[in-house]
Order: structure tokens, then C-alpha cells, then sequence
């Protein structure tokens, strides 16, 4: 079964894992080479991923869960605000690049 999760990572995070992604979808980030990842695979991905410290997971987007500082202060160009959830950064961004929006379907 595969699951959708975002994760601020490197562009060399993702290189070293983007084989094993049934797909995935991102957006650069400032400080470069960062980026909002999000990744549709399995979950023995989802968990190899939690593993690699170049990974950060963000926390489900229903959970309304804050993102960490880290997260906000690196998606903060693209005008999510602190206190952000996954679930409103998504949304933030999906103006950029609309496949990141999350969607349940």
C-alpha cells in the first residue's frame, strides 16, 4: 500500500532516494539546495526515509500539528506563516506548484 508524506530534505536526499518513489513532487527552498518534498511510495520508503537524517518528516497534514521552526523558517519565502500545519503550508505552496495541495481521493 503506498501513503503520501512531505518531508523537507536536500536535492542530494532526494537524489539518493528518488528511485524508490512511485512519484514525488517538490519545490526549491532558501536556503538552496533545500526543498518540500512530497512523497507518494510504500511504506518501507516512508520508513528508510524517517531513517535518513537528511529527511525531515513534517507531521500529517490532518493532525494540524505545528510544522518545526526549522520547517517554517525554511518555507517562510513562500509565505507560510509560523504555526503553520502541514495542512496550511501545503496549501501556501500549491499556489506555486498545485500538485503539492494535499488531497485525499
Amino acid at each position: 500500500m503506498t501513503g503520501k508524506r512531505y518531508y523537507i530534505t536536500t536535492v542530494d536526499g532526494w537524489q539518493r532516494h528518488a528511485v524508490r518513489f512511485v512519484h514525488s513532487h517538490w519545490i526549491a527552498l532558501e536556503p538552496a539546495p533545500a526543498i518540500l518534498l512530497l512523497v507518494d511510495a510504500d511504506e518501507g520508503v516512508h520508513l528508510a526515509l524517517e531513517d535518513d537524517p537528511a529527511f525531515e518528516a513534517l507531521p500529517h497534514p490532518l493532525a494540524q500539528k505545528p510544522i518545526s521552526e526549522a520547517a517554517q523558517a525554511a518555507l517562510a519565502a513562500h509565505g507560510v506563516a509560523t504555526g503553520s500545519s502541514t495542512f496550511d503550508a501545503a496549501e501556501t505552496v500549491a499556489r506555486i506548484h498545485p500538485l503539492l495541495r494535499h488531497r485525499v481521493f
